[in-house]
């Protein structure tokens, strides 16, 4: 009976690790973002009562705009109204009362990455809310040699850091969290 039960509790007890083997999803925020000015954006800078300091200016690959009397100044990863505050602080020494409005014309940097084991890898245009699946689906879906389950998003926030993800998970009745996918995250199909 000693043996029955020993290897009785050793079969259970590989069970039961199997069982956990399967990690719980990564808790993801998918909370709205102020939009962040990228490179290649088109921008509309106003400067109330002075029409020659007004106007439409690209940011450049480095991330910098352009403008009399402020120069170079960093655009890129601030929010339009973060510029406008950093543009009226640099224009104060020359202008009373700066009123500086900025308003992206153009959205031309906010994209997503898609490569590894898809049938189109590449860059995406993210316009609005795009999920995780919905990136998959325009990269033409998994090859053949693809392992669903290994995905990693690498999102270039602050942290760096990489979200494991899990397709069973995301397609899975019983509720697998969808992964809103923000400028600049690569999807990585193993």
């Amino acid at each position: 009976m000693g043996k029955t039960s020993a290897g009785f509790w050793t079969v259970l007890g590989v069970m039961l690790l199997a069982g956990c083997a399967h990690q719980p999803s990564v808790k993801v925020d998918n909370s709205e973002q102020p939009y962040r000015i990228g490179r290649e954006d088109v921008l509309d800078i106003a400067v109330w009562r002075d029409p020659e300091l007004s106007r439409t200016l690209p940011v450049r690959p480095d991330g910098f705009i352009s403008m009399p009397m402020v120069g170079e100044l960093q655009a890129a990863g601030k929010t339009p109204t973060e510029l406008a505050e950093a543009l009226k602080h640099s224009l104060q020494p020359y202008v009373q009362e700066p009123r500086v409005t900025v308003i992206v014309r153009e959205v031309n940097s906010s994209r997503v990455f898609v490569t590894g084991e898809v049938h189109n890898p590449g860059a995406y245009p993210l316009r609005g809310r795009v999920s995780l699946l919905q990136a998959i689906a325009l990269a033409g879906g998994f090859t053949d040699f693809a392992n669903s389950d290994g995905i990693v998003v690498i999102r270039t926030d602050t942290n760096g850091s990489q979200i494991p993800v899990r397709y069973s998970d995301l397609i899975s009745p019983d509720g697998g969290q969808e992964l809103i996918l923000r400028p600049g995250d690569t999807i990585v199909v193993p």
